[in-house]
């Protein structure tokens, strides 16, 4: 037992230190099939079938994101029904941004040109062109009317980092 501890030990450390580090390689090396640029912050959860899992061309995650590519509730039939299993693919198509703590539910494909809201629960396909949120997530405009809000809104802060970018946020708002 004591072996078996320390095996799982010295595989798993080096495994959460490269899913913090280099969580793209990570995501590979788990099974999650990536089909371009991808970019991961914070620590997604890929579940238990990460090899269900496809991610598009220009695809964003933030932290905290849930893929669960099964239905565990049907665990509870299990004693009437042996084998029972509800695992199905997810499939993320290109130029997606996916929010802090959103979780995206077996069989779910989400289109090209697509902004899932932080804290959505995604539960059916989503729509090429689509902002999707809440819980379950619906679609509340398309992509093109959200960057036309955003653009009309930018600061225009371009280039400004540490205290410059400060500076400039404060006196913007106000903020002393």
């Amino acid at each position: 037992m004591i072996v078996y501890r320390l095996k799982r030990a010295l595989w798993y450390i080096p495994n959460k230190i490269q899913a913090k580090t280099a969580p793209v390689k990570y995501a590979k090396r788990s099974g999650v099939n990536i089909k371009g640029k991808v970019a991961i912050y914070g620590l997604p959860n890929f579940g238990s079938e990460p090899y269900l899992v496809t991610l598009g061309d220009n695809v964003i995650i933030a932290g905290r994101v849930q893929f669960l590519t099964h239905d565990g509730s049907v665990s509870v039939f299990r004693k009437y029904y042996p084998g029972l299993q509800l695992i199905k693919p997810i499939t993320v198509g290109n130029d997606v941004f996916i929010g802090f703590g959103a979780t995206i539910l077996p069989g779910v494909n989400i289109g090209n040109r697509c902004i899932i809201a932080a804290g959505a629960l995604v539960t059916k396909d989503v729509p090429d062109n689509s902002v999707v949120g809440g819980v379950p997530a619906k679609v509340i405009k398309s992509t093109d009317e959200y960057l036309e809000k955003a653009r009309a809104e930018t600061l225009h802060l371009d280039g400004l980092k540490g205290k410059a970018k400060e500076k400039e946020l404060k006196r913007i708002y106000n903020i002393r």
